[in-house]
């Protein structure tokens, strides 16, 4: 793999810890700026979206820039962001830092996982993408307990002063080790925000966002409450749960690192197999939740399936926009977090209407079969426009 893939993913880690690491440090925070829980809480749902708002607006208002570029401003935002979050004076201000670096997170990886395929072979464009997305995976893994636990020592602010410096070592990163140059950078920025606008026209794109909604989706319906569904179902203590979040993190890396190989041989098949796994996963955790044990092998198999997708699921919606992919790719990162907010609120509605804290799982593995199903259509409608055209170009084929 190329070098430069080590500088997204360090760029990934820097995002996703920003992100996560945050859930484990608001009390810390609520108690400095003398806030509510509620209030500190908003912390993370502020920043996801911001997440949705930049990963569309700034790609689309950075189309005719060159990508390389691209990705230095928002490192440089990134790490505006955190910097005014580690000397933020008050609650104003902190909230203002989470918006600026959350930003720039829906925009990196979207132009990032175009660089990232475009840096390797087609055949290989899948596990590119997903060696930029083990930078967040390894933040669950590794970053947010690190974070936390630095937090807890040093102060919460020693953690966003850490992160800062991770991304100026991104920002070098990046600078130093990703081409500036491509031949679909040039047709990028010749097609303009114009041109990517066209690549919502094809329906295969509007197919693979809702795949990715209700897909990924699923799995964070199941998420969202799992603590409660660890303390009040599973019996485990509440000391616990940062490390079986670690397990689940664990799992991530996994299903990251494999989907994205599974995905260079065939983008429908691992989809399919991996949301009908993700399913089974989810209905068997429903099922034993009250079995530490099992509960412990769901978490990290949740993970694993429910990560899965991601590589799969980025290359699916490039692969239709075809010539114009920014903008959908950033579009899709969107539907991510998009995806997040939905499960998160399905879930809730099934522990506020009194069905226990296993009914986000069971609302989770009804949107994920909601995605299969809309995936099955879409790859089916794929499959019967394969067959009145005249053969595909090899590599890119998305049929078989």
């Amino acid at each position: 793999m190329p070098i430069g893939l080590l500088a997204l993913a360090i760029g990934g880690f820097g995002i996703g810890l920003t992100e996560f690491v945050i859930a484990g440090l608001l009390p810390e925070v609520a108690q400095d700026f003398g806030v509510t829980e509620a209030a500190a809480g908003w912390l993370i749902s502020g920043y996801a979206l911001s997440v949705a708002v930049g990963a569309i607006g700034l790609t689309a208002a950075t189309t005719r820039f060159n990508r390389k570029h691209v990705l230095l401003g928002l490192m440089v935002l990134f790490i505006i962001g955190n910097l005014m979050s580690a000397i933020a004076p008050n609650y104003s201000v902190m909230m203002l830092g989470r918006v600026v670096a959350a930003l720039c997170h829906g925009a990196f990886f979207g132009i990032g996982a175009v660089v990232a395929a475009d840096m390797v072979a087609p055949a290989k464009r899948a596990g590119a993408i997903a060696m930029m997305f083990a930078g967040l995976t390894s933040a669950n893994v590794l970053g947010v307990p690190l974070g936390t636990l630095l937090g807890q020592q040093l102060g919460w602010r020693s953690t966003f002063w850490a992160i800062t410096v991770i991304g100026v070592i991104a920002l070098i990163g990046v600078a130093t080790l990703v081409s500036g140059h491509s031949a679909a950078d040039a047709e990028t920025r010749d097609n303009g925000l114009r041109g990517e606008l066209v690549a919502f026209a094809h329906p295969q794109v509007w197919l693979s966002l809702f795949v990715t909604v209700l897909g990924f989706g699923g799995m964070f319906g199941a998420f969202t409450y799992i603590a409660y569904t660890l303390t009040e179902v599973s019996g485990f203590a509440s000391a616990s749960v940062p490390w079986l979040l670690v397990l689940f993190g664990a799992g991530l890396f996994i299903g990251n690192f494999v989907g994205g190989k599974a995905a260079d041989r065939s983008v429908p098949k691992t989809l399919i197999i991996v949301l009908v796994g993700l399913t089974a996963v989810l209905g068997v955790f429903a099922l034993t939740a009250h079995s530490q044990v099992m509960t412990t092998i769901s978490l990290v198999m949740m993970g694993a399936f429910g990560f899965a997708t991601v590589p799969g699921l980025q290359m699916r919606i490039m692969h239709y926009a075809d010539r114009a992919p920014t903008l959908a790719s950033g579009a899709n990162i969107a539907a991510f977090n998009v995806g997040n907010a939905l499960g998160a609120w399905v879930g809730g509605l099934t522990i506020t209407a009194g069905l226990g804290y296993t009914a986000p799982i069971w609302a989770g593995a009804a949107l994920t079969v909601a995605g299969l199903a809309v995936l099955l259509v879409a790859t089916k409608l794929a499959s019967q426009h394969a067959k009145r055209t005249p053969a595909p170009r090899p590599a890119e084929a998305l049929t078989g």
